[in-house]
């Protein structure tokens, strides 16, 4: 899988950009602020049809614009695949793979397998569990079009259940046969993805903990763990225990929409007692064992977007970035960087084709 060509219009802050692409090694360098992230984000927006720094669409688009248009074309399994995205303000994204129009934007993802690794990953550990959910479930709907199918479903009923329980409060009503229709629906359907994510984490860590020892040289216990109320009780038993407290909330407090992945190192919470070297090695061997999942369960190399990356890293973790490059873990690659000199010398020792664009 590798990228060969972007159209860019009115996106963000690039009024108009056409780039064609070397298949292993794209560095966009620049001062802050010309658009070399803006770049890489409309990469990631055609592998899952949203900004991965702002999911608001009509964001995206350029100040005083009135729409946005990303136009490219990718070489999968030697066939060429154009995809397009566009959104005009007051009207719906639109997706077309070779011209055809989705009809659902979840019949894209998992398509064009793709893996970005940004200073902005930072949120994973000091943001909530929601943060961390959406990490689990891109990478498993990714890979899993009926998980994917089945998270949609769960959120559609848990939506249900909820407007439910306000209408219930407003009301000064209460019908538990009408809520255990939901609750029935949601049983089989959350305990099938307690039971992938879990599998999951299990498959995951160990490529994790190899990426991790190899970027700092085996010098810390890290460890992932899946947090989840189902370990304790299955979802009927959730529902029946947190009744009255739900009816009080006017919300469903307990499910797998509660789960969490809780980041240790030597046993604690990397959030708490991780210095922000630490946190960067983690994050990076976090997102290394995405990439290398998703080789393995999908047999296609992602295309990887390193943001800002190598300004944010000391010279010998680079190092063991750029021996991978050398041992040809990865396929193509996409970097932003703000030193010009730097980026050369880096790519030049990868002994790899590349090219430069000076923004």
């Amino acid at each position: 899988m590798f990228l060969k060509h972007l159209t860019l219009l009115n996106y963000k802050n690039i009024a108009s950009k056409s780039l064609d692409f070397d298949s292993k090694i794209n560095c966009f360098v620049g001062k802050n602020g010309v658009g070399k992230t803006n770049i890489l984000d409309a990469i990631y927006h055609l592998a899952y049809g949203k900004s991965y720094f702002n999911p608001l669409a009509t964001q995206n688009i350029k100040h005083e614009e009135d729409f946005f248009l990303l136009d490219a074309v990718f070489l999968k399994k030697d066939t060429e695949e154009k995809i397009s995205c566009s959104i005009k303000r007051g009207q719906k994204k639109i997706i077309k793979r070779n011209n055809k129009i989705y009809d659902k934007l979840s019949e894209h993802i998992g398509f064009i397998p793709l893996v970005i690794i940004s200073p902005s990953d930072t949120d994973l550990i000091i943001e909530g569990s929601e943060t961390r959910r959406k990490f689990l479930d891109s990478v498993l709907s990714t890979l899993d079009q009926y998980y994917l199918n089945e998270l949609i479903q769960y959120q559609k009923l848990l939506a249900q259940r909820n407007a439910l329980l306000k209408y219930f409060a407003l009301n000064q009503v209460f019908d538990k046969d009408n809520l255990s229709i939901y609750d029935e629906q949601l049983e089989p359907i959350g305990k099938n993805i307690y039971e992938k994510r879990q599998n999951f984490i299990h498959q995951f860590t160990p490529i994790f903990q190899k990426y991790h020892a190899i970027i700092t040289n085996q010098n810390e216990t890290v460890q992932l763990v899946y947090q989840s109320q189902l370990t304790e009780a299955s979802m009927s038993e959730l529902f029946s225990q947190n009744l009255s407290k739900d009816r009080a909330l006017q919300y469903t407090s307990a499910g797998i929409h509660k789960d969490d992945l809780s980041f240790e190192i030597e046993g604690y919470p990397i959030k708490k007692f991780g210095s922000q070297g630490q946190q960067k090695s983690f994050l990076i061997a976090l997102k290394l064992a995405q990439f290398e999942f998703i080789k393995q369960q999908s047999g296609e190399l992602p295309i990887l977007l390193f943001d800002d990356i190598f300004d944010k890293l000391d010279e010998s973790r680079v190092e063991k970035i750029v021996s991978m490059v050398n041992d040809s873990v990865f396929g193509q690659i996409f970097i932003s960087d703000t030193h010009v000199a730097r980026t050369e010398e880096i790519i030049k020792s990868t002994h790899q084709s590349y090219r430069i664009y000076n923004l």
